[in-house]
């Protein structure tokens, strides 16, 4: 016990001296040629067929909802998987690769002086680890001690209209979410035991405190805050748009939009508290963030991801996703009683969707439409009408050819169940 006590406080050490030593030298991520190769190896065993899912009996699907965690997040580039791959052929220090990375991150998002990256292991890991270096700082007791509060601030304000499952990563640092809904709740909570104020991105039209208002307040009160914009790129504005405007923490997922590994996501913000942030997650052990572990790979995943993001035409982009839908839309409109319409969510997964609805000479609904479209071969996943009537669709994790398949299955089932 003596020894694994030794051990943390040096490697504890080890990472403060890596946060300072790194943030002052060129990012240098490898070291040598060892391990490097120059061809795929051949796959035996398990894996070989191509198609492992299958090999496990798991059926793979058409994504027709877009970049959910749930059905894996999106497809990595084949430059991305690259260098995933060289990433795998070395050891670092995994602190220093840290350290270093948020600054080349930092430098590609032109942040604001003072600012800097943590990659993390997705978005709601980057909650937690960023709420908690805000609780602890640098203290190592106070790092060990989390989620007991004892000698910390205790509470963290949000607006009731912000409350969603994801600030479940925030509770689980032992504190408490205080909801307001109007300015004079919000001067009536804040206290000696405000430890950050929390905006959820993607409710911005829901609460009476909009974002740009919301981080002023938060000066005002002189009290750290943070954005969750995990699924708020694209626009790929919005990387910097919240640290221009103040915020001390964003939140971003790395397996959405950005083509990152699924298993990954970004703190951006403030040095010293993104710093802090780091002592509070793995590598480290005896602490919160332990188990958020993000591994040498994912990291330079994200890197390369974010660098190949920024390069792309997005408007070239965007005239992809919705002709692929306007393709579509032509197919299905051909069924009698089919019509189509579009839309682009104001904030979260802000790509084209479609919205597909019908009248009563179909008799099926719009689940049992899409219970259809799951069970067929290929299989489909199409999501509810996020708030809409009908079934809504997006085209952005569609590969290519897919829109035909998709086309193909759905005009099938509305004619075979037309009146």
């Amino acid at each position: 016990m003596q020894l694994n006590s030794k051990w943390n406080r040096r490697g504890f050490l080890g990472t403060i001296g890596a946060i300072v030593a790194a943030l002052a030298a060129p990012a240098r991520l490898f070291s040598g040629n060892r391990g490097s190769a120059t061809t795929a190896p051949t796959v035996s065993g398990f894996g070989q067929t191509g198609n492992p899912y299958e090999e496990l009996g798991v059926t793979t699907v058409i994504n027709c909802e877009g970049t959910m965690t749930m059905l894996g997040g999106s497809v990595l580039r084949p430059e991305l998987e690259a260098v995933m791959a060289m990433a795998g052929r070395h050891f670092v220090s995994m602190p220093e690769l840290e350290v270093a990375a948020g600054k080349r991150i930092a430098e590609m998002l032109k942040l604001p002086d003072g600012y800097t990256a943590l990659v993390t292991s997705g978005a709601a890991a980057a909650m937690q680890s960023g709420l908690a270096g805000i609780l602890t700082g640098d203290n190592e007791t106070l790092i060990r001690q989390l989620p007991d509060l004892t000698g910390m601030k205790s509470e963290v304000i949000i607006q009731k209209s912000h409350r969603n499952p994801f600030d479940h990563q925030l509770r689980s640092t032992g504190i408490k979410l205080v909801e307001i809904e109007t300015r004079e709740q919000l001067h009536r909570a804040v206290s000696d035991r405000t430890a950050m104020m929390h905006f959820s991105n993607f409710a911005n039209a829901a609460g009476q405190i909009k974002v740009d208002e919301w981080v002023k307040l938060a000066k005002q009160y002189n009290v750290p805050c943070m954005n969750d914009a995990a699924a708020d790129t694209p626009p790929v504005s919005h990387l910097w748009d919240y640290t221009n405007m103040g915020y001390d923490l964003v939140t971003f997922s790395g397996g959405k939009a950005m083509r990152g590994p699924q298993c990954a996501g970004l703190l951006v913000g403030r040095k010293d508290l993104v710093a802090y942030a780091l002592l509070n997650n793995s590598p480290h052990e005896d602490t919160l963030g332990r188990s958020q572990k993000v591994g040498k790979e994912e990291i330079i995943g994200m890197v390369k991801a974010l660098e190949l993001y920024l390069s792309e035409d997005h408007d070239a982009l965007t005239k992809e996703w919705q002709d692929r839908l306007s393709g579509i839309s032509r197919e299905l409109t051909k069924v009698p009683g089919v019509s189509t319409s579009f839309f682009t969510p104001d904030i979260a997964n802000h790509v084209p969707h479609m919205q597909i609805v019908w009248d009563s000479k179909i008799t099926l609904t719009p689940q049992q439409v899409s219970k259809q479209l799951r069970s067929s071969k290929p299989a489909i996943v199409i999501g509810g009408g996020e708030g809409r009537p009908g079934l809504t669709i997006n085209s952005f994790m569609l590969q290519p050819g897919e829109d035909k398949i998709v086309a193909k299955q759905l005009s099938r089932i509305l004619r075979e169940h037309s009146a």
